[in-house]
C-alpha cells in the first residue's frame, strides 16, 4: 500500500500553511527515504517543533533536512534530534535551533555515524551551557570544521575556545567564526592526517577486490572519551575503525613512516581475517585478564597465518605496523608483543631467543589445522601459565590490560572472538525488519492479474505493484496505476548557496521543486509566429548560411585524404623551372557539423506580467514571442535544445518549469506549455542556474549554453540584502564555467548594467533597450555567439 500525505490528514491541518505547501513537496523524497515508522516519526517531530512557538523557519527547515539527514545515517535518530531541540529550547533562540537543523544533514554526512551524530549532539549541548554565542558562528564554519578534525578533535577546539573566553561574549564569537589566530593555531592542532570519511568509498572497494566480498565498515571515534576507543572492533559483523588516523612512525624515530590509508587497509584487513576464518564463539567463563589477553594474541595470529596462506603479501603490511621489540623485557606487555612480532616474521621468530617466545612459536608451528580456534584457545592457556610464572621469577609488575596489551595500532580489541560479544542473529533480524523500505516494483499485466489484493494491508506492505502502461479498468473509468495514488513527480533537489558575508557555501541551502508546466493554447504560438512573419523570413537566410554543410574539401595540406591534382601539377611545373615547389599538394575531406547544447532558461516570476511601455503586450508576452522564435530558428538548424522556466517563492521552494526538454520535438505539446506560462513570485537566479548546468552536462554535444532571459535582478522574499542572491548567482556562473558550460543573460532592465556585468561578466550578456524588439534580437544573438 503507498503511503500517502493524506493519511496523516490530522497531523497535516495541525502545522502552519507555509509548512504544509512544504510537506506537500517534500513527501516524495521523505517516503522515499523513510519507513511507515520514520514518517510517522517525521510528523510527529515537525508537530512537536510547531508547538515550540520559535517560528515557522524551523518546522520548514525540519521539515526540508530531515529526508537527506535519514539517508545519511538512517531515521532512528530523528527522535534524538527532536529531544535534543525541545531540551535546549529554553537555551538559545529559534534562528540558532533552525541552524542545527540545516547543518544536521552536513555533520551527519561527515561523521558517518548515528552513535557519532549521538555525541556531535552533545557537544553542541557543551557549546549551549557553556559558550552560547559562539553556537551560531560555529555550525557557519561547520563543514570546513569537520573536514579537518574528528568528532573528538572538534569536542577539544570547542571545550578549548569555551574556556577561553568565559564570560567573554565578543571572544566567543571571534574564536568560533574562525577569525582570531588562537581558534586557527588549535584547529591547526587538533587536526588529524585522514579522515575515515574521506577515504571509506576508496577502502570499501579495496576489500572488495581483494576478499572477493563486501565488509560493513562503520567509524568510531576513536579520541572521543579516551584512548580505549581508538583501537578497531567489530560488532555484529560490522567493523568499527578510527574515524582518523595520522601518518605513524610504530618502530620509533629511525624507523618508516606508515601512510595512513596504510594504517586504514591493515586494519580492514585484520579485521576482515577475522570474519572470513572465524568459527564458533570461545568461552569466557572462569578466564583471567592475563589468560584472556594470551588468548586474543593467539586468536590473532591464526587468522592471521591462514590469512597470509591466502594473500603473502599481508605479511609486509602488517609487519611494518609492529612496534621494534623491547630487549631486555621488563614486565609482560614486552613479552606479548615481541611474540605477536614473532608469529608474524619468521625473521624475527629466529632471532628472539626468549624461551616464552620460542615456545609459543613452536606452538604455533605445531598446529595440524588453522581452522580450528578451540586450538587457540587451549594453547593461549598453556602460554599464559607460562608467562605468569615468568612474571612471579623476575618480579615483574602484576599484568595490567591497559598497559601490557598489543601495540600493533591495527589490531583490533578482539571483543568479537568471545562468546559474550557473539553476534545475536534474532536481534540483527528483528532491526533489518524495522529498517525494511517499501518497494515499487513494475510488473506485467498477468502478474498483476494473477496477484491477490491485499486490501487490509497497512504502511508496512513490502511492495507496490504498478504496470508500466496504463491499464483502464471499465467499471471505473480509471486506470489501475492512478488507484495507487496522485503520479508521483521528480525528487526535490538541494542545492548550495554561497553566503559572501562569511565567504563559505551554505550546504543543501535551497530546494528545487521541477513542476509540469501547465498547458495552455498551442495556437496562441502558431498566430506569435504568424504575427513575426518578417523576422522568420530574415532568420531563415541567416539559417540557411550557418545549416551544416556535410562534407567540406580542404586544400593545400601536406597531409590529406587524397592528392590535389591541380596542386601536384602546378609543383611539377615549378620542379621543371628549377624553383622550389609548394609541398602541400594534398587535400583534405572535413565532414561540418554543429555540436551544441542550448537551454533557454526563462525569468517567470511575478514581474513577467507587467506590461511594456507604449505596448499592450506584458513582457511575458514578449518572452514567450522570443521563445518561440528562437525554437523555430534552433529547430531548422537542428541544434538540440531545451526551454525551461523558473520561480522562486523562498529558498525552499524554486519552481522549476520543463516546457521542452532535450529529447522532445517542437511540436504542439511544447507551444503549447510554452503558451501556458505564467509570472509568479520572485528571482532566485543561482539555484535555477545550478539545476540548469546539471540538465546541460548530461547532453553529449561538445558545446554547451545555457540562455538566461530575465527582467530584473535576483531577488526573493527571505532575502533582504540586495547583494547576497546577486554574489550567489556570480558563484553559480563561475560553477557551469568551471564545468565547461557557456552563460549568457538577455536582459530586459533598463539599469541592469549595474550588476549583470558583475554577474556574467564583461562579454557575456546584452542588454535590450526597447523591449519590443526582443523577438528579433535573442535568435539573432544566438545565430551569432554560435556561428
Amino acid at each position: 500500500m503507498t503511503i500517502h500525505l493524506d493519511d496523516h490528514a490530522e497531523l497535516l491541518a495541525e502545522l502552519p500553511h507555509g509548512a504544509q505547501d512544504v510537506l506537500r513537496g517534500a513527501w516524495q523524497e521523505a517516503a522515499r527515504a523513510l519507513s511507515s515508522r520514520g514518517l510517522d516519526n517525521y510528523l510527529k517531530g515537525a508537530l512537536a517543533l510547531h508547538h515550540l512557538g520559535r517560528g515557522e523557519e524551523l518546522v520548514v527547515s525540519f521539515i526540508q533536512h530531515m529526508p537527506a539527514l535519514a539517508r545519511a545515517i538512517g531515521e532512528d535518530v530523528l527522535p534524538d534530534l527532536v529531544n535534543f531541540l525541545l531540551s535546549m529550547a529554553s537555551k538559545t533562540s529559534g534562528q540558532v535551533l533552525t541552524l542545527i537543523v540545516q547543518t544536521a544533514p552536513t555533520a551527519a554526512l561527515r561523521l558517518g555515524d548515528q552513535d557519532l551524530f549521538r555525541q556531535f549532539l552533545s557537544v553542541l549541548g557543551i557549546m549551549l551551557a557553556q559558550a552560547p554565542q559562539g553556537l551560531r558562528p560555529m555550525l557557519e564554519n561547520l563543514p570546513r570544521l569537520l573536514e579537518q578534525l574528528t568528532l573528538g578533535g572538534l569536542r577539544r577546539w570547542v571545550q578549548w575556545g569555551a574556556q577561553a573566553y568565559r564570560g567573554d561574549a565578543e571572544g566567543q564569537r571571534r574564536y568560533f567564526s574562525l577569525q582570531g589566530a588562537d581558534a586557527l593555531a588549535v584547529l591547526q592542532q587538533e587536526r588529524r592526517g585522514t579522515l575515515f570519511v574521506d577515504i571509506q568509498r576508496r577502502l570499501n572497494l579495496y576489500l572488495r577486490a581483494l576478499w572477493g566480498r563486501d565488509f560493513f565498515l562503520r567509524p568510531t571515534a576513536g579520541d572521543f572519551e579516551s584512548r580505549e576507543g581508538l583501537r578497531p572492533y567489530i560488532e555484529q559483523y560490522v567493523i568499527h575503525i578510527a574515524d582518523a588516523y595520522d601518518d605513524l612512525r610504530p618502530q620509533g624515530d629511525g624507523g618508516p613512516v606508515v601512510p595512513a590509508l596504510d594504517v586504514y587497509r591493515a586494519a580492514a584487513n585484520h579485521a576482515a581475517a577475522h570474519l572470513v576464518f572465524a568459527r564458533a564463539p570461545l568461552p569466557d567463563e572462569g578466564l583471567d585478564a592475563l589468560t584472556k589477553a594470551v588468548v586474543e594474541l593467539t586468536e590473532d595470529a591464526r587468522v592471521e597465518a591462514a590469512a597470509l596462506q591466502r594473500f603473502p603479501k599481508l605479511r609486509q603490511q602488517w609487519r611494518v605496523l609492529h612496534p621494534a621489540p623491547v630487549h631486555p623485557p621488563t614486565r609482560a606487555g614486552d613479552l606479548i608483543n615481541r611474540l605477536a612480532l614473532a608469529w608474524l616474521d619468521p625473521a624475527a621468530a629466529q632471532a628472539d631467543t626468549d624461551p616464552w617466545v620460542q615456545q609459543g612459536v613452536a606452538a604455533l608451528a605445531a598446529w595440524p589445522d588453522l581452522d580450528d580456534p578451540e586450538r587457540s584457545l587451549a594453547t593461549g592457556r598453556e602460554l599464559a601459565e607460562a608467562l605468569r610464572a615468568r612474571i612471579a621469577a623476575e618480579g615483574w609488575p602484576a599484568f595490567s590490560a591497559r598497559l601490557d596489551g598489543q601495540r600493533a595500532p591495527y589490531r583490533d580489541d578482539n571483543r568479537a572472538i568471545w562468546a559474550s560479544g557473539a553476534y545475536d542473529e534474532s536481534v540483527a533480524l528483528a532491526a533489518t525488519w524495522a529498517r525494511q523500505q517499501q518497494v515499487r516494483r513494475k510488473v506485467n499485466i498477468m502478474e498483476m492479474v494473477n496477484e491477490v489484493d491485499v486490501e487490509f494491508a497497512g504502511d508496512d506492505a513490502q511492495e507496490v505493484w504498478i504496470l508500466p502502461t496504463e491499464f483502464w479498468l471499465d467499471q471505473e473509468g480509471v486506470t489501475i496505476n492512478s488507484l495507487l495514488g496522485r503520479p508521483p513527480v521528480a525528487d526535490p533537489v538541494h542545492y548550495p548557496e554561497w553566503d559572501y558575508q562569511i565567504q563559505l557555501e551554505r550546504p543543501d541551502w535551497v530546494t528545487v521543486l521541477e513542476r509540469h508546466a501547465q498547458p495552455g493554447e498551442a495556437g496562441r504560438i502558431e498566430a506569435l509566429l504568424a504575427e513575426h512573419r518578417p523576422i522568420v523570413q530574415r532568420l531563415r537566410h541567416l539559417i540557411e548560411a550557418m545549416a551544416p554543410q556535410g562534407l567540406q574539401r580542404i586544400r593545400k595540406v601536406e597531409d590529406g585524404d587524397e592528392l590535389d591534382v591541380e596542386a601536384a601539377v602546378r609543383a611539377w611545373v615549378d620542379l621543371r623551372l628549377g624553383q622550389q615547389p609548394d609541398p602541400r599538394i594534398m587535400m583534405q575531406h572535413r565532414l561540418h557539423t554543429r555540436d551544441v547544447a542550448v537551454l533557454l532558461l526563462l525569468d517567470l516570476s511575478a514581474s513577467a506580467n507587467d506590461p511594456v511601455r507604449g505596448s499592450e503586450h506584458t513582457v511575458l508576452d514578449l518572452t514567450r514571442s522570443a521563445a518561440a522564435l528562437l525554437a523555430e530558428a534552433l529547430q531548422r538548424i537542428g541544434d538540440r535544445f531545451a526551454i525551461h522556466g523558473f520561480r522562486s517563492d523562498g529558498r525552499h521552494d524554486v519552481h522549476y518549469l520543463r516546457v521542452k526538454d532535450f529529447h522532445e520535438r517542437w511540436g504542439d505539446a511544447a507551444k503549447a506549455r510554452l503558451a501556458g506560462l505564467e509570472g509568479a513570485y520572485s528571482t532566485r537566479l543561482g539555484a535555477a542556474l545550478r539545476h540548469a548546468g546539471q540538465q546541460l552536462k548530461r547532453q553529449p554535444q561538445r558545446k554547451k549554453i545555457v540562455f538566461v532571459l530575465t527582467d530584473g535582478e535576483p531577488a526573493d522574499i527571505d532575502v533582504r540584502d540586495p547583494q547576497y542572491l546577486r554574489l550567489d548567482a556570480q558563484r553559480a556562473v563561475h560553477e557551469l564555467r568551471r564545468d565547461g558550460i557557456v552563460s549568457y543573460c538577455l536582459t530586459l532592465d533598463p539599469h541592469a548594467d549595474a550588476y549583470v556585468q558583475r554577474i556574467f561578466g564583461p562579454r557575456h550578456y546584452t542588454v535590450v533597450e526597447r523591449v519590443q524588439r526582443l523577438p528579433e534580437v535573442l535568435p539573432t544573438l544566438y545565430l551569432g555567439l554560435t556561428r
